[in-house]
């Protein structure tokens, strides 16, 4: 569209571009009526933005504070490209359409759920904008939605980091249930011992792994957390600094130690010292070690959640290979039946991995499910080796 150059009255030099009238948008576009493929999509951009809009406002009634700032300021910003596309269609916005299938999802799963996984995919959304190749959307826009997908992505990390370490053992645990006692009624089914010695080892399998993984879980985590806080600085600095020599400061090489500038650290000692009465440099000086009023480990998980998610989901996951057998059913069709329905379950869960990292569900699904399938194969052919050895 042709565009118009007012002059900006404080720089003679400078000019502003002015969409034409009729159709604001880029310039290059032309003055032509818009064409019924144009106004289609105008209406569908404008039915999406009004559903984004909506799900942002959903969503920040389950917030308070700076996050619920965020999200209406988000609703806010989609309000105004919602005002582009129904200047550009005037009277041909027609009657409201219904927003694409991702906008009803994100606004079901916000209305009901609020939770990382909305965020998640409303960055991924935010991502895919098509504002970029369209010339009737405006530079601003397009910058607006590339600015989007960071505050989004920044919101999401939050929730990430709330539910880093249950969910990793979570994943972990469920795919490990479902490749390994896959791999293990595989081999079992390919030896040639009977459907009910297959059954027996499944659910062995499963008992043991589960219990094994909860109890390594517990340690793992257990174990980094008491490594993490053992890296935290004591106060006793607070309690020693009265009783030291000041000839011999040794109070100086603990602030070094912990990576304070000389200059700095003999600031810092001066204070601990009682050798100023105030803090005449606060950039030299550090916050005192106050008691930390949250979990400063949170991304890691809790000992006790992480042994419990990784048991439940390991066991969610081990039972999946043995369904066929619980049913009754034997021989080729119940490993046929089994590697279908853990193959399913393997796409599931690396497309939940896929949504919450904010990438695609469909890599990240078929990458779970080549691993499986491959670690499955691989030990039904040694089952099968190992079978003709000791028959």
């Amino acid at each position: 569209m042709s565009q118009h150059a007012k002059s900006d009255p404080h720089n003679p030099d400078h000019h502003v571009s002015e969409p034409a009238a009729g159709l604001p948008g880029r310039a290059g576009q032309s003055d032509a009526s818009p064409s019924t493929a144009d106004i289609k999509r105008w209406r569908q951009y404008l039915a999406d933005e009004r559903a984004e809009a909506a799900v942002y406002r959903d969503l920040a009634q389950n917030r308070t504070g700076e996050e619920r700032a965020i999200l209406l300021a988000l609703a806010e910003a989609e309000g105004r490209h919602e005002a582009h596309w129904l200047t550009l269609l005037g009277d041909q916005a027609g009657r409201p359409r219904p927003a694409s299938l991702r906008s009803q999802l994100l606004g079901f799963l916000a209305r009901h759920f609020g939770s990382v996984f909305v965020l998640a995919l409303a960055q991924r959304a935010e991502s895919r904008s098509p504002y970029a190749t369209d010339p009737s959307a405006t530079p601003a826009m397009v910058a607006d939605e590339q600015i989007h997908e960071e505050v989004v992505r920044g919101l999401a990390t939050r929730g990430r980091n709330r539910l880093a370490g249950t969910f990793r053992a979570a994943v972990f645990g469920a795919n490990d249930g479902l490749v390994s006692n896959l791999s293990l009624v595989m081999g079992m089914a390919a030896s040639g011992v009977g459907s009910s010695v297959v059954l027996l080892s499944g659910v062995a399998g499963l008992l043991a792994g589960a219990l094994s993984m909860g109890a390594g879980e517990f340690i793992s985590v257990r174990s980094q957390r008491e490594l993490l806080a053992a890296t935290r600085p004591t106060q006793i600095t607070l309690a020693a600094a009265p009783s030291l020599d000041i000839e011999h400061n040794e109070l100086l090489l603990v602030y070094l130690a912990r990576g304070m500038s000389r200059e700095a650290a003999e600031h810092r000692v001066a204070e601990r010292m009682g050798l100023l009465d105030c803090d005449c440099d606060p950039s030299l000086s550090l916050h005192p070690e106050l008691p930390e009023s949250q979990d400063q480990h949170e991304a890691v998980g809790t000992a006790w959640g992480a042994a419990a998610s990784s048991f439940c989901f390991f066991a969610s996951g081990a039972i999946v290979p043995i369904i066929p057998f619980l049913l009754g059913m034997t021989g080729l069709a119940a490993l046929v039946v089994s590697a279908v329905l853990v193959g399913v379950a393997l796409l599931l869960t690396g497309g939940i991995v896929g949504l919450l990292s904010g990438t695609s569900p469909t890599s990240r699904g078929v990458r779970q499910l080549a691993i499986g399938m491959g670690a499955a194969g691989v030990t039904y052919l040694l089952g099968m080796a190992f079978g003709a050895v000791v028959a």
